[in-house]
């Protein structure tokens, strides 16, 4: 079947693995490196646009990610489709483009605007990657492409704050420029050496779906990050959990109606799928929450300046670069569960050390840097976890849709962690600020414990039972007469 599905050049394409590596990971570095770059920038953004309440600006970051997850699977099903080199070089043109029209954004609605437009960009590029890079390396060889795809993000986590830090004292805008050559550079050898893959059987996406999922997270966090400013019992944000749950109830049934929905159904019926995506969904809520709140913390509270602030996150980030690629490796081999808790835990335990060693006082060594460090090595472990579970039952034809699932967990997990501090934090100084981080925190270590918890029910490691039984429910053509209800 997988042979059916390749063309001769993509076949061939093993050959050259590492060629076609540096191509599609510069893809993922680049969108991985903006989310933490644009999180270091903040603050800068933040003064350019002083009039805005933290609340309005927190959409620089939020819409960028609500529509990135409710894109992907869309973007995954029609790269299986047309051909996932043609979406991966579409995506990047888009991305470039619009980091461009970020970079010379006067105002703060047409920089989100712009966000949105990257978001569409990545939304193309990120789950193709996954879906050219697993077949460059082989199925032997899948537990080391996915640590290799997770340890390029991590390493863009590690250099995306003190690269900030460093571009920001020129400009913020220049954070979004620094994306322009490597991607031009990608887009050239990408043209020229990328073979295609496609899957000739894959069905058009349910757009409308996608719009119910970003009404459906882009209401939810409107209320969250409104709901100080507004009232939490106002009309307005009622209205906006209405329509949360309204939007939300349309797409579930949606999903169990359309033959090709934005949750498919089949595919999270599969318990390690289901369960590595909720995780998924918890865990980044928690980093979500860590990688813009670290920010905050220094730059409000400790008042560092935005450089200091990038090299004083980097150690952490740099870690769950170095760790990711060998978790990858361990989770092959232990099974993904257990790895996989090993590094929920550490995450908690970097925000348990925090609440107890940090202050309204400066203490980068003694009270910022061990917490950092072990959450570093807890999202290193948790990355490769959370993906390998979420993508190894999948048919190697469902990989890139199969990975846009997982992608849009996180995605959503991110938004809400955002939605989730802005809304602990406030505006509260001094002291207050020093508790508003304490149950930021706290919000941090709940959701990588239940995360943990989610994983206890993935079982130990994916047989090829599973990969036959799921490919059986993905493709009405291979159903038995009884399944298909004939």
């Amino acid at each position: 079947m997988t042979e059916l599905l390749q063309s001769p050049p993509a076949a061939a394409k093993r050959s050259r693995p590492v060629l076609t590596a540096l191509i599609v990971l510069t893809g993922v570095f680049l969108s991985s490196l903006d989310l933490f770059i644009v999180n270091i920038a903040f603050p800068s953004i933040s003064a350019t646009y002083h009039g805005e309440s933290l609340s309005s600006l927190s959409w620089v970051l939020s819409a960028y990610t609500i529509v990135f997850a409710a894109a992907l699977v869309p973007a995954g099903r029609w790269a299986d489709r047309a051909g996932r080199k043609r979406a991966f070089l579409l995506g990047l043109a888009i991305f470039t483009t619009a980091s461009a029209l970020c970079a010379v954004s006067p105002s703060l609605d047409l920089l989100v605007g712009a966000r949105v437009l990257q978001a569409i960009g990545g939304s193309l590029m990120l789950p193709t990657s996954l879906g050219l890079l697993l077949p460059a390396f082989g199925p032997e060889r899948k537990g080391a492409a996915i640590g290799l795809w997770s340890a390029v993000g991590g390493a863009a986590a590690a250099l995306g704050p003190p690269i900030g830090g460093l571009l920001v004292q020129a400009s913020w805008r220049w954070v979004f420029l620094v994306n322009l050559p490597f991607a031009l550079v990608a887009l050239v050898l990408g043209v020229r050496t990328l073979d295609e893959v496609r899957d000739p059987d894959a069905q058009k996406s349910d757009l409308l779906g996608a719009a119910l999922l970003t009404v459906a997270v882009a209401s939810l966090v409107a209320g969250i990050v409104q709901g100080s400013d507004w009232g939490w019992t106002s009309g307005r944000i009622l209205g906006a959990f209405a329509l949360t749950a309204l939007s939300g109830t349309g797409l579930v049934l949606r999903s169990f109606r359309h033959p090709n929905p934005i949750i498919e159904p089949a595919v999270i019926r599969h318990r390690a799928v289901a369960l590595a995506d909720l995780s998924s969904l918890a865990f980044f809520g928690g980093f979500g929450a860590l990688v813009l709140g670290g920010v905050l913390l220094l730059t409000g509270l400790w008042h560092e300046s935005v450089l200091r602030a990038g090299f004083m996150i980097a150690p952490g980030p740099l870690l769950a670069g170095l760790t990711a690629f060998p978790g990858g490796l361990l989770g092959a081999r232990f099974g993904h569960r257990v790895v996989g808790t090993v590094g929920a835990l550490l995450f908690a335990a970097g925000g348990v050390w925090w609440i107890t060693h940090v202050g309204v006082v400066a203490d980068w060594t003694g009270a910022y840097l061990p917490g950092s460090l072990l959450s570093g090595i807890g999202v290193g472990l948790m990355l490769p976890s959370l993906g390998g579970a979420a993508t190894a039952p999948l048919p190697p034809e469902r990989f890139a849709t199969g990975s846009a699932l997982y992608v849009m967990s996180r995605q959503i997990g991110i938004a809400l962690g955002v939605a989730g501090l802005v809304a602990i934090l406030g505006v509260s100084t001094g002291e207050g600020a020093v508790q508003a981080f304490h149950h930021a925190w706290i919000f941090m270590i709940a959701c990588s414990l239940t995360a943990g918890a989610l994983l206890q029910g993935i079982g130990g490691r994916v047989t090829e039972v599973a990969d036959a039984s799921l490919e059986a429910e993905s493709h009405p053509a291979l159903r038995s007469p009884l399944a298909a209800g004939k």
